[in-house]
């Protein structure tokens, strides 16, 4: 079998639990797996010398990763990452940074994989309507979609490999600014509130911030949402083109549960549905069900996780 080279997933200065999903993807994909982890201090590594499924690490030192700079990222692991099937995140960043990699090598790239079997991988494709299968013979780029794939333990060992992949830069990104957020990402959150088309406005999210600031909870929202409305970003969006979730708690809000939003949310732990249609689909998948609008609704549940919490 081909050797595989993982590129970990960093996440507000850490490696991300997402790169031991990656890693289990790459062990289905080929053997040896080798975790390549981009920082600025190799200290960044000892966080993954205990991930299981892993062959050898490579932290890749360089200045260039301080932020993210595309052609800077990729010439840099570019260099040091072996030979192999190259799996990264496919997160927006990691997705950018597979198709690079993958023109540097002159190899084909497949993006956003939702399963494998064997040399097979599944991916969907207009926009979540369907699903392409494509066989892959020899070297690619793979990216995985988060939170499809179980993670691998943390219960190996392993040394951990420093270079310097400063290499002959020709540009660097030397600042970036983020826009100042609190909110947690949906991604990674334990707990998810969402809207869809139903909440009428999206003036009328505040009404699930307040509710998620409540619980700590992430807002998320539907494609439809996203599509309807400028003021919420696509960066919300959990689905077959969005973002794949697996908390333990998901609220639906004016949701109706259309496959492409319900392929991205439906392994969640517990799933609770408050729609005002009764025959809505997304109360096939719901542990808890409300039939009511959200004007309804969204008042008496947060008067009573207040007064249940305070």
């Amino acid at each position: 079998m081909t050797d595989t080279v993982v590129i970990a997933e960093i996440s507000k200065g850490k490696v991300s639990p997402t790169t031991n999903e990656l890693i289990s993807a790459a062990n289905i994909l080929g053997t040896d797996c080798t975790l390549v982890i981009p920082c600025t201090d190799s200290s960044l590594a000892d966080q993954a010398s205990n991930i299981s499924g892993v062959a050898k690490i490579i932290a890749a030192k360089s200045s260039v990763f301080t932020n993210y700079d595309a052609s800077g990222w990729a010439q840099a692991l570019d260099s040091v990452a072996p030979q192999g099937i190259i799996v990264t995140a496919a997160s927006a960043q990691s997705k950018d940074l597979a198709a690079r990699i993958a023109a540097r090598r002159n190899v084909s790239v497949v993006q956003d994989v939702i399963s494998i079997d064997g040399t097979t991988l599944s991916t969907p494709i207009y926009s979540g309507k369907a699903i392409e299968n494509v066989a892959i013979n020899g070297n690619v780029v793979v990216s995985i979609r988060p939170n499809v794939f179980p993670g691998v333990s943390n219960d190996g060992s392993c040394d951990i490999q420093v270079i310097d992949a400063s290499g002959d830069l020709s540009t660097a990104v030397k600042e970036l600014v983020e826009r100042a957020s609190t909110r947690l990402d949906v991604s990674e959150a334990n707990i998810i509130i969402s809207g869809g088309r139903g909440m009428g406005s999206p003036d009328n999210f505040s009404h699930l911030e307040e509710i998620a600031d409540t619980l700590g909870a992430a807002v998320g929202a539907s494609r439809a949402a996203v599509d309807t409305w400028d003021d919420i970003p696509h960066s919300m969006q959990v689905g077959q083109t969005g973002k794949t979730v697996n908390p333990n708690l998901y609220i639906a809000v004016g949701i109706s549960g259309a496959i492409q939003h319900l392929a991205g949310m439906r392994s969640s732990k517990y799933i609770v549905a408050i729609n005002k249609d009764a025959d809505a689909p997304i109360f096939q998948y719901a542990d808890y069900g409300i039939v009511s609008t959200w004007e309804e609704a969204l008042p008496v549940l947060s008067s009573a996780l207040s007064n249940m919490l305070s």
